[in-house]
């Protein structure tokens, strides 16, 4: 049993490693092409959804470019530190059997609710400034 769980992790841990090795080649065409991913939402409604601009705000960090990346999605670009350091704490856990850490419901509700204000803001023209924006 005990052999078993550890391939599982091993096979998973080669997974992940797979998914970086494939998203640094998607970088790499997308830097190279240009090509973003359309947000079907706005095409549809001309309305920004809370995550337009998130392919952009990546390929922004990518080349360490924060403050480009936050006028994006300045949501996501705040959120996203917290996910990833939950996510190496979660999979470190993982890996040494520990218990796997609990973010309370409260703290997801929250996230959902700012999430559906920040996607409803960004389309009123006073808070215009959290339309995903191109500085150059």
């Amino acid at each position: 049993m005990k052999n078993q769980i550890d391939v599982k992790k091993v096979k998973l841990s080669l997974l992940i490693l797979v998914l970086l090795i494939i998203l640094g080649i998607l970088y790499l065409l997308f830097i190279h092409s240009g090509f973003v991913i359309p947000c079907f939402f706005h095409e549809l409604t001309n309305l920004y959804c809370p995550g337009c601009g998130i392919t952009r705000m990546i390929l922004s960090l990518f080349q360490l470019d924060f403050y480009q990346a936050f006028r994006f999605n300045p949501h996501l670009f705040v959120l996203l530190p917290f996910f990833i350091v939950f996510a190496i704490i979660q999979y470190k856990r993982w890996l040494f059997n520990q218990k796997y850490l609990k973010i309370p419901n409260y703290v997801w509700n929250s996230i959902l609710i700012i999430t559906i204000l920040f996607g409803i803001l960004r389309n009123l023209e006073a808070f215009s400034f959290l339309a995903p924006t191109l500085i150059r």
